[in-house]
């Protein structure tokens, strides 16, 4: 039972009267009283951690992991060619639990979506209710996400979807996020990029027709520090590397 009192619109003088009301607590079992259990699908690089950040700061969100697709022959997340012991080293500093999800190499599309069903039953299983994306614009990921989502009772949420990327960027730069360029695709920018540290002078100099979240496959990177992170990661940049028509930079660790 929650008691409080309020004040009377009718006084009299300086006099004021003031009403009792009694109501009654929500059941323990009722939504309005829960908070939603959340997965993040986490890449490792910006975008994700941005959007991690944003529902560090929703009520309504219970923040239980983080997900993650992980190349089991290179052991090394697809595309942004993050060492595995690194992506470990994130979530320790977020705090959160993480899932790797091997996939192996090649994986056809078929092998894939069953794989990533098998994980979604898992988390049908444990409660789960939303699937957190940093997904930002391309309209086809969404669709894509939702359609495989759909009647699994999981909801897919999109934190930082439809931001203008321009402004989207200098909010997690002024932010405090700190993040590398880890891969870069040759066909649509510059080898100079890869190794960088994604700052102000990095956006500056990307041509203009390249997205400045890189949301068109034009670069991925890896987040070292910023809010959502309780310290930051020491790394320095390794080789560059040319495979399978893309330019990646390894990126270790200063203490692995």
């Amino acid at each position: 039972m929650n008691i409080y009192y309020e004040r009377d619109a009718l006084c009299q003088g300086n006099h004021a009267y003031w009403n009792k009301i009694v109501t009654s607590p929500l059941p323990a079992n009722d939504k309005r009283n829960m908070k939603r259990k959340t997965l993040v699908s986490w890449s490792s690089g910006k975008d994700s951690a941005w959007a991690l950040h944003k529902l560090q700061q929703n009520p309504e969100i219970d923040l239980v992991g983080l997900f993650c697709t992980v190349n089991k022959e290179f052991d090394r997340i697809a595309m942004h060619g993050v060492r595995v012991e690194l992506l470990q080293k994130q979530a320790r500093s977020i705090g959160l639990p993480l899932d790797i999800i091997e996939i192996p190499y090649p994986c056809s599309n078929a092998e894939y979506e069953k794989i990533m069903g098998q994980f979604v039953k898992t988390a049908i299983n444990n409660n789960i209710e939303h699937f957190a994306f940093g997904d930002l614009f391309l309209e086809d990921v969404r669709s894509y996400r939702e359609e495989k989502l759909k009647g699994s009772g999981i909801k897919p949420v999109f934190p930082v979807w439809g931001i203008p990327t321009d402004k989207l960027l200098r909010e997690m730069i002024s932010g405090g996020l700190r993040t590398v360029i880890t891969c870069i695709d040759p066909r649509q920018i510059s080898e100079e990029f890869v190794g960088r540290e994604l700052d102000e002078n990095f956006l500056c100099s990307l041509p203009k027709e390249v997205d400045p979240c890189g949301e068109n496959g034009e670069f991925h990177s890896f987040v070292f520090d910023g809010p959502m992170f309780k310290e930051k990661i020491d790394i320095f940049v390794g080789d560059i590397v040319h495979r399978d028509d893309f330019i990646f930079a390894d990126i270790l660790s200063k203490n692995i």
